[in-house]
C-alpha cells in the first residue's frame, strides 16, 4: 500500500473505544491549479502552478448558472447515524468525519447538482470548476481533505487503475483497487429528505438499469514538480476525478471494472428524472464497506 505523502500533513489520532477522534490537517500552501491530465500516467509537470482561491465564484459558463425550469432545493440537515454520533469538522465548507456510538465511521461532505441528463458521464463528483460538463455533482473542497477523512474512517487505500506495465512499458490494464466505498446522496425531494445510493442516479446503457458497480478507494496519486522541489506535491484527484465513473489514474474513488474514456466506450448516463434540479445542495455520504471476512467477526 502506498504511503500518503503530501504537503498536506494529516495526523489521525484514534482514541480507544472511538469516544473521540482528532484529525489535524495542515497545509503548507494553498492548493495549486492542476497540471494537465490525460488520465494516463502523466509526465513530470513543467508549468509553474498558480494558486486557486477557495472563494472564487463560478464563471458565467458554470452549468449551474443558466435559467432553471425547476427550483433548486436547499441542503437538508446533516445526516447522522444516531444522536450519539461524534462529528469532527475537517473543512468549514462542509466536510465531516462521523463516528457512531458503535464505532461506525463514515465521511460526509456538501456538494451541488451541476448536471442532470443528456450526456455520457465520466465522473459522478468533481472538484468545483473542473469537469462540470461530464459530472453530476461538484464540491468546493480540496480532495486531499476527503482522502484524509476516509483514512480517519479506517478505509484502506489501494492503487489507481493501470494502463501500462511499468516494467515493459507495454499496454496492460489492471483495475483500480482499494476498500469498497458505499456512496450515498441525501437531499430534499418534494418536502421530504431522501437518502439513496448514488448508483440510482446513473443509468447503465448496456442493461438499461441503474449502475450496480461499487466504488473503490484508489487514492489518486501525487505529482512533484522537479523544477520546484520546495513546492508541495499536487494531489491529482483535484483535476476533477474525485468520484469517477470511467477509469482515470487520477481518481480518488474509481470503479474496479474497465470503463474507457473515449466517447465510444462510455456507457453511463445521468438519470434525469431521479436527479434533483440544477443547483440543489446535497450531502454525499462515503461509508467504507467491510470485507466479508471482517463482517463475520
Amino acid at each position: 500500500m502506498r504511503v500518503l505523502i503530501i504537503a498536506l500533513v494529516a495526523l489521525i489520532v484514534l482514541v480507544a473505544g472511538g469516544s473521540a477522534t482528532l484529525i489535524v490537517i495542515r497545509l503548507k500552501d494553498k492548493p495549486s491549479d492542476p497540471p494537465a491530465s490525460t488520465g494516463k500516467p502523466a509526465s513530470k509537470p513543467t508549468a509553474k502552478p498558480t494558486e486557486t482561491k477557495a472563494t472564487d465564484k463560478p464563471s458565467t459558463t458554470d452549468p449551474v448558472e443558466p435559467d432553471r425550469q425547476e427550483k433548486a432545493e436547499e441542503l437538508p440537515p446533516r445526516p447522522e447515524l444516531s444522536k450519539k454520533s461524534n462529528f469532527t469538522t475537517l473543512d468549514k465548507k462542509g466536510l465531516y468525519l462521523e463516528i457512531g456510538e458503535n464505532d461506525e465511521r463514515r465521511v460526509l461532505f456538501e456538494a451541488e447538482v451541476c448536471l442532470r441528463g443528456g450526456v455520457m458521464l465520466e465522473v459522478f463528483c468533481c472538484k468545483r470548476n473542473t469537469k462540470e460538463h461530464e459530472s453530476i455533482l461538484h464540491a468546493d473542497l480540496d480532495a486531499r481533505y476527503i482522502h484524509a477523512a476516509l483514512l480517519g474512517a479506517k478505509a484502506e487505500v489501494g492503487k489507481p487503475v493501470q494502463f501500462v506495465n511499468p516494467k515493459t512499458q507495454e499496454s496492460e490494464y489492471k483495475p483500480a483497487s482499494g476498500q469498497r466505498i458505499k456512496v450515498e446522496v441525501c437531499y430534499h425531494k418534494g418536502g421530504k429528505v431522501v437518502t439513496e445510493r448514488a448508483q440510482e442516479w446513473i443509468l447503465d446503457q448496456h442493461t438499461k438499469k441503474p449502475m450496480t458497480h461499487e466504488w473503490v478507494f484508489a487514492g489518486s496519486r501525487f505529482v512533484k514538480d522537479p523544477d520546484r522541489p520546495n513546492d508541495p506535491e499536487y494531489y491529482c484527484a483535484n483535476n476533477g476525478e474525485v468520484i469517477a465513473i470511467s477509469n482515470f489514474v487520477d481518481s480518488m474513488l474509481d470503479l474496479p471494472v474497465e470503463v474507457g474514456r473515449e466517447e465510444k466506450d462510455l456507457y453511463f448516463k445521468g438519470v434525469e428524472k431521479k436527479i434533483p434540479p440544477l443547483g440543489t445542495k446535497v450531502w454525499v455520504i462515503l461509508t467504507p464497506i467491510a470485507d466479508k471476512k471482517d463482517e463475520k467477526k
